[in-house]
């Protein structure tokens, strides 16, 4: 990901997640964990464009099982296999929002639409929609994104 750094503040997204300004140097960030974050993971389009990106390749490259696509997405986040626990919640989401988005075609196409990357066209819009879902609540994980 690309951004613009200001000599003294960091992007303004960087601001939620504590990033320290360039004036000093910084051996140790302070871990934090706040709404904002969660909103900013959640909403900001930049997030929600590599979310879609990572949905689209659990739908190309992963095959067609719910479970081979979770598997494929939840080891490229957290370099783990999901518990069958983790994995039946996931598929549970994929489920549930590939109902939603196959009776809204609108809200699919609105969901696909964020961001500047190009959506590919091959994919059921709907589908791609439901495996963004399930892919932006692995990439907002607690150990997806908080490094150990």
């Amino acid at each position: 990901m690309y951004t613009f750094w200001k000599r003294t503040s960091p992007p303004p997204s960087l601001n939620t997640f504590d990033a320290p300004d360039r004036e000093k140097c910084t051996a140790r960030r302070a871990r934090t964990n706040t709404p904002l974050q969660a909103l900013v993971l959640l909403n900001d389009p930049t997030y929600v464009e590599a979310s879609r990106a990572l949905a689209g390749r659990m739908l190309t490259e992963a095959g067609r099982d719910p479970a081979a696509r979770i598997n494929f997405a939840f080891r490229l986040a957290t370099a783990r296999r999901p518990t069958a626990k983790e994995r039946q919640v996931l598929r549970d989401i994929a489920e549930r929002e590939a109902a939603v988005y196959h009776k809204d075609p609108d809200a699919a196409r609105k969901l696909l639409q964020v961001g500047e990357s190009k959506v590919n066209t091959k994919l059921d819009a709907g589908e791609l929609a439901a495996w963004t879902t399930v892919a932006s609540v692995i990439l907002n994980l607690d150990e997806t994104i908080t490094k150990q």
